[in-house]
C-alpha cells in the first residue's frame, strides 16, 4: 500500500530554505508538526486509551498536524470536530464494500506522469505529495506519489502534454498540498505554465491557508506577484472553528494579491453534518472574503467509511442550508462519478419535500 506514511521526509525537501538561505516561519511549523498520537494526546489533555487505534490506524497513513491548527481545538474533548478529522482511529482499519483505493478513477485520468484529466479543457499537475496536515477522508490517502511527483523531468512531460493540447486553457495544481513546494519552485512551475499561450488561468487547491496560515507569507505574495495569468485559490475548511484571526489575516493579503478564493468542503459524519454548522461557515468564509464554491459529498476511498453521510440526508441537509442563506453563499452539493463529464450536482431536498 502506498501512502502518505512512506514519504516521511518529503515536506522537508519541498518547504527547503529559501534562495536567501533563511527558513520561514512556516517552514519551521511543518517541520514542527504533530506527527505522533502520544504527542497530540498530551497536547490537547485526551484519554490516552484512545493511542493503541490511533497508533493502528496511523501505521497505514501517518497522523500529522501542525500545532496552530491543534490550538483551535478543545482541549479533552475526543469529539472535537477539527480533532476529528485528523485523529487516527480504529475504525479506518475496518473493509468496508465499495470502498477502494482510487475512489474517483484518477489512475484511468493520467494523461503524463503526475498529469491528470477528467474534464474539458482543465488538467491537473500532482505537483507534490507533501501536505501540511492529513485529513483522514483524503481521497489521496493511497495514491502512487512516488511515481508521479518529484523532480523536474517529471514537471517536464507534463508541461510538455500540456503544451501539446490546445484545448487546455486552466491548469490545477493540487498534490498534496502545492504550497508545500518552496516559493522559488512554485515560480518555476507557473512561469513554465505562464509560458504556454493557450493557458489562460491557473488554479490552486490548497490547505494550507486554512491549517498554515502562515505560509501566506512576504515571500508567497512576492510569487503571486510575478504571474502573468488570473488565479484561483480552492481553500479547503469543513468547520467554522477552522477560521480564525490569522486565517482570516491569511485570506486579505491573498485577495489584496489578486487571487479569487472560493472555498470546498467535505461533508462529514461528527464534522459538518448539520445546516446550521455549514451556514455558520458559510457566513464566516464570506466575511474573510471567500466564497463557498462546492460541499463534496464523500468520496469513497478505504478507510475513510466513518464519515460517509447518506446522500439522502446530504440532500436534506443543502435543502436546509438553502432555506436559511442567500444563494451566492450556499455551496453546489456534489458527487463525483467516474467516467461523468462533470461532477454531478445533488439536488436539494427541502422540508415538506417528498422524497426523490
Amino acid at each position: 500500500m502506498i501512502t502518505a506514511s512512506l514519504h516521511p521526509r518529503q515536506h522537508e525537501r519541498e518547504a527547503g530554505p529559501r534562495t536567501d538561505g533563511q527558513v520561514s516561519r512556516w517552514q519551521d511549523e511543518m517541520a514542527d508538526a504533530i506527527t505522533s498520537p502520544e504527542a497530540l494526546v498530551a497536547a490537547l489533555g485526551l484519554d490516552p486509551q484512545l493511542l493503541t487505534a490511533a497508533h493502528a490506524a496511523a501505521a497505514g497513513f501517518r497522523l500529522r498536524v501542525p500545532r496552530s491548527y491543534v490550538a483551535r481545538m478543545r482541549p479533552g474533548d475526543a469529539h472535537d470536530p477539527l480533532l476529528r478529522q485528523i485523529l487516527p482511529v480504529a475504525q479506518e482499519l475496518e473493509e468496508v464494500a465499495d470502498y477502494g483505493i482510487d475512489p474517483v478513477g484518477e489512475h484511468a485520468a493520467l494523461r503524463a506522469p503526475g498529469l491528470l484529466q477528467k474534464y474539458h479543457g482543465r488538467a491537473l499537475i500532482i505537483t507534490t505529495s507533501a501536505c501540511a496536515v492529513h485529513c483522514r477522508y483524503c481521497f489521496r490517502r493511497e495514491f502512487p506519489y512516488s511515481e508521479q511527483t518529484g523532480d523536474a523531468p517529471r514537471w517536464s512531460a507534463a508541461l510538455e502534454e500540456i503544451a501539446r493540447d490546445g484545448s487546455l486553457e486552466e491548469v490545477i495544481l493540487s498534490g498534496g498540498d502545492p504550497l508545500s513546494l518552496s516559493d522559488a519552485r512554485l515560480t518555476s512551475l507557473t512561469d513554465a505554465l505562464t509560458a504556454i499561450p493557450h493557458v489562460r488561468r491557473l488554479r490552486i487547491h490548497t490547505r494550507q491557508p486554512v491549517v498554515l496560515p502562515s505560509r501566506v507569507d512576504d515571500g508567497l505574495v512576492g510569487w503571486l506577484a510575478t504571474l502573468r495569468l488570473p488565479m484561483v485559490f480552492v481553500l479547503h475548511a469543513n468547520h467554522p472553528n477552522e477560521i480564525d484571526a490569522e486565517v482570516r489575516a491569511a485570506c486579505a493579503r491573498l485577495r489584496a494579491s489578486g487571487v479569487t478564493l472560493l472555498n470546498q468542503s467535505v461533508l462529514l459524519n461528527g464534522v459538518n453534518d448539520d445546516a446550521g454548522v455549514l451556514a455558520e461557515l458559510s457566513r464566516r468564509l464570506f466575511e474573510a472574503g471567500v466564497l463557498p464554491y462546492y460541499l463534496h459529498v464523500l468520496d469513497r476511498v478505504r478507510g475513510a467509511a466513518h464519515f460517509e453521510i447518506a446522500e439522502s440526508h446530504a440532500r436534506r441537509i443543502a435543502g436546509e442550508l438553502s432555506a436559511r442563506l442567500p444563494g451566492y453563499l450556499v455551496p453546489r452539493l456534489v458527487r463525483e462519478v467516474y467516467g461523468a463529464p462533470a461532477k454531478v450536482t445533488l439536488p436539494p431536498r427541502f422540508p415538506n419535500q417528498e422524497p426523490g
